[in-house]
């Protein structure tokens, strides 16, 4: 279950993450809203799966969640370059993700 709740709170640290770049500074309130929420609850939800999960692998993981998903978000929605040098990185990140999952026994 931990995992399962770890995934959420990568996933919802994408929204946020891409979020802000709707809130045009925190100044528009229902993109401020949904981001804020996110944020909040992608918190939580890390909190939660760290009781069963080492710390750092549980971090790691939401934060390459968060980078990868990010990064691929700016490629197909907010026109961003999609260079060999940034898909290869992502792919690195990606790769540590896997394999903190896979040698985790949590």
């Amino acid at each position: 279950m931990s995992w399962v709740l770890l995934i959420l709170a990568g996933l919802l640290e994408v929204v946020w993450a891409v979020g802000l770049k709707y809130t045009e500074g925190f100044t528009r309130v229902w993109p401020t809203a949904i981001t804020v929420t996110a944020m909040l609850v992608s918190l939580a939800l890390l909190g939660v799966a760290m009781k069963g999960l080492p710390v750092s692998t549980a971090y790691a993981v939401w934060m390459g969640i968060g980078v990868v998903g990010t990064a691929i978000l700016g490629v197909f929605i907010l026109n961003e370059p999609a260079t060999f040098g940034r898909l290869f990185s992502i792919s690195l990140i990606l790769a540590g993700v896997v394999g903190l999952k896979l040698t985790t026994s949590a």
